[in-house]
């Protein structure tokens, strides 16, 4: 009866979420948390953890096997003399006065991963030579005033910098509770022989900094990722916070009526997050961010479905699958990845990851993708899977998981090395990948040709997660090579959020593949944005079109329509990409320009390019081994700048700089017309 009850007022509960604003409604994850028996089949404390506990000696060497655990005790054996890094008020307040991160947030990554590899180290040898030195860690961060990073503390209540005692919720925090509840789970026994104060003031101060703050609805403003506040624009960090609350929930919490209250308000608050991802599965934060949020949110589910026994199962979701494909179809190819908004032009997913997410979701093209990963072009050969990280605890452990599944079809690659080649097996890898990859809802668009083009191109607005203004901008590779790019973000500093974003350089149209129209760049907010966006293919044509013009002021620009299209043609004689701009203006208050950032160098109309005279209406780009003619009216008046990268984040990418080619129209050019560029491959 009691049983029938407790079901009978959870489907009115159900009922009345529904009537609640949209920030409370429940979404797939609240309905499958409600099903019958779900809730029931958490079990706090740990029980459902995959892992031996750490005097099951021979459990873990059967795990790991002997010459990885051998690599394991020697990482963790570099921080047997390490020194924990004290981080004075200074280094939290330097955010405030120079806006530099990273001299708190440094030597806070560094006391992370110290302590993540003296784990992994104990864990692989059992004979408690780490301890002392995990137990100074457990003891640092327990009495560290608090764990979040000095770039997000200013969301307390006193706006500063400076820990003023109110506990927060942060990517750093999070990440700090994983860890701490790792530690407390595997060794809090041994720890106790040290001291019993160690392990309970640890197990505390995960209550105080994680599990409390995450109940609190006093904290829900400060803790925006929770998407409670519906005027609150979500982007990774709600499955990424969630997770590592939850892990710590799932490892630490031993009360079941605080574990069910967690799961309820967290699966709440990532069905909020699913409502700022597009059905077709693109991430609008850019590919580099999807380790952290489509993979966050598989991680996030992982867990729930193995913390449940499989009761809490939605690794079945198309969505899902589509999420995660994603990456695997941005990848260009060379470790060069699509990397609109924020993202790098490096490809930053973790092959175990890829590996594990494939699985889930049985996709073999995930699955083929992780091999890809870890390929090593300078060897010709397949690498093994690394050493935990030191940066996640939770995805370092699930590859020890994976690590012999994956170690296994790596071998099966280098066999297959040594019957072909390396870049034929590469090619294969690849080969579930389609040639066009069309988004509809978060308009990104890829295209691949059978001769080794790739087409990136986007439309969307001008409001999204980690946004630049960058509307109708495009990326143009040839045999992997970089040559038309998107020069991607900076180091963050204080600036980077803040109300002075768009005075940042690479955050402005202007220096991405846009349009400047009546001598305008495009404006920011969401209500800037294409319109009539639309893919096709047919015989070899992958036509990409959209009108820019709401992506401009309309006082500013005057600009009543601007059609743009991108038309990657593939022929017999070889593949072209022509790029037409069509418009109409109101009136005329300054010039047009087309502009495009080069990787590499551009030569311009009365120069040579071997032995070539470029003439008025040309230009050659060149990345090393392949050159680009361009073919543009002859009203267009060509010029380059040079932009040196100065910045370490972007400089590692690009090189030392990266140049704009402005084609740039008179001042008093007519208010209708057209305007063709033509880009061919020369042959060298």
């Amino acid at each position: 009866m009691k049983i029938r009850l407790l079901k009978l007022l959870f489907a009115f509960f159900l009922l009345g979420l529904q009537s609640l604003p949209l920030a409370a409604q429940a979404g797939p994850l609240s309905y499958e948390y409600a099903k019958p028996g779900v809730a029931a089949s958490f079990k706090p404390g740990g029980a459902w953890l995959d892992l031996p506990p750490y005097n099951d000696r021979a459990a873990w060497q059967q795990l790991l096997g002997e010459r990885y655990a051998e690599k394991l005790i020697k990482d963790g054996e570099k921080y047997l003399k390490y020194n924990w890094r004290h981080i004075p008020a200074s280094a939290y307040l330097e955010f405030e006065r120079s806006g530099n991160r990273d001299v708190m947030q440094g030597p806070d990554g560094r006391n992370y991963t110290a302590l993540s590899k003296l784990m992994f180290a104990e864990l692989a040898e059992g004979k408690g030579r780490f301890l002392d030195k995990i137990a100074d860690g457990m003891f640092f961060f327990t009495w560290s005033p608090s764990w979040v990073t000095s770039a997000h503390m200013i969301r307390q209540q006193s706006k500063r910098a400076l820990p003023s005692g109110e506990q927060l919720i942060d990517l750093g925090s999070g990440r700090i509770g994983a860890i701490m509840s790792y530690c407390w789970f595997f060794f809090h026994e041994a720890v106790d022989a040290i001291d019993p104060s160690i392990s309970a003031n640890a197990r505390e101060a995960i209550r105080r900094n994680i599990l409390r703050p995450f109940l609190d609805d006093k904290e829900n403003e400060a803790n925006w990722w929770l998407g409670f506040n519906p005027k609150r624009h979500l982007n990774n960090w709600t499955p990424w916070c969630n997770a590592n609350v939850i892990l710590c929930y799932l490892l630490v919490e031993d009360d079941p009526y605080l574990l069910d209250r967690a799961l309820l308000r967290s699966v709440r608050s990532v069905d909020r997050f699913l409502t700022f991802v597009n059905p077709d599965g693109a991430c609008e934060e850019g590919p580099s961010y999807w380790n952290h949020a489509a993979g966050k949110y598989y991680d996030y589910l992982q867990m729930l479905y193995d913390a449940s026994g499989g009761a809490f199962n939605l690794l079945n979701d198309p969505l899902l699958r589509r999420m995660g494909e994603y990456e695997s179809r941005a990848d260009i190819g060379a470790e060069y990845t699509v990397n609109f908004a924020d993202a790098v032009g490096k490809s930053s997913a973790s092959a175990a990851l890829v590996w594990r997410y494939g699985n889930a979701v049985q996709s073999p093209e995930l699955r083929a993708y992780a091999g890809y990963r870890l390929a090593s072009y300078s060897k010709k050969r397949f690498s093994t899977p690394p050493l935990p990280s030191g940066n996640d605890a939770y995805r370092d452990f699930e590859l020890m998981r994976c690590r012999k599944a994956l170690s296994a079809y790596i071998d099966t690659l280098n066999t297959e090395v040594g019957k072909s080649s390396f870049e034929e097996v590469c090619a294969g890898l690849r080969r579930e990948v389609p040639a066009d990859s069309w988004y509809p809802q978060t308009q990104h668009v890829f295209v691949r040709s059978r001769d080794g083009w790739f087409l990136g191109a986007k439309g969307g607005h001008n409001g999204e997660s980690h946004n630049h203004n960058d509307v109708g901008n495009f990326i143009l590779y040839i045999a992997d090579t970089p040559i038309i790019v998107d020069a991607g973000a900076v180091t963050y500093t204080r600036q980077t959020f803040s109300n002075e974003r768009y005075d940042i350089w690479v955050m402005q149209s202007g220096w991405h593949n846009t349009p400047v129209i009546n001598g305008s760049e495009q404006m920011h907010g969401s209500e800037y944005k294409a319109s009539d966006v639309a893919f096709g293919t047919k015989d070899g044509k992958h036509l990409f079109t959209l009108d820019l013009h709401g992506a401009y002021s309309d006082s500013l620009a005057a600009c009543k329509s601007w059609k743009r299209t991108l038309l990657l043609e593939e022929s017999e004689y070889g593949t072209s990409l022509t790029l037409r701009d069509t418009w109409q203006l109101s009136r005329r208050l300054g010039a047009d320009a087309e502009t495009f950032l080069v990787r590499g160098k551009v030569y311009l109309p009365g120069e040579h390019y071997k032995g070539r005279s470029i003439k008025l209406g040309e230009a050659v780009l060149e990345n090393g081994p392949v050159a680009v003619l361009v073919n543009y009216p002859k009203s267009l008046e060509a010029s380059v700048e040079v932009r040196v990268l100065d910045d370490p984040k972007m400089s590692k990418v690009w090189g030392n700089s990266l140049s704009r080619l402005r084609l740039t129209s008179t001042p008093d050019a007519s208010l209708k017309g057209n305007c063709q560029i033509r880009f061919t491959r020369l042959q060298q």
